[in-house]
């Protein structure tokens, strides 16, 4: 497992989803969420994680499927009306997975 992909995933991650939400809630308000919270929701998480493997150069579609099982938890949660829990859980869940997926540096040897 690659620490630093980890880390920089999570990063990653984090802000696309904290700049996307903020985005999208400011001008369509919180009423456009109730209603259409189920489609867009999805939808921003892989369109994150894309552009989370674009920027930190990930094979797209192990990335993609991590993103899928990251956000089946998260699903949970916020059916139990955790949805702040529910993004932190995913985004460390995808963290984990590109990470553990991440091939791990070659090591230097001395001579």
């Amino acid at each position: 497992m690659s620490r630093s992909v980890l880390l920089r995933v999570a990063l990653v991650q984090t802000l696309l989803v904290g700049v996307l939400s903020v985005a999208l809630a400011v001008p369509l308000g919180e009423s456009f969420f109730k209603r259409w919270g189920w489609t867009v929701g999805p939808v921003a998480w892989m369109a994150c994680s894309l552009l989370t493997a674009r920027v930190l150069d990930l094979p797209r579609w192990r990335t993609l499927v991590g993103a899928v099982l990251a956000g089946l938890p998260s699903v949970a949660l916020v059916l139990l009306g955790e949805h702040t829990a529910g993004d932190v859980v995913a985004i460390v869940a995808f963290a984990f997975w590109c990470a553990w997926r991440a091939p791990l540096p070659l090591a230097v040897t001395e001579r």
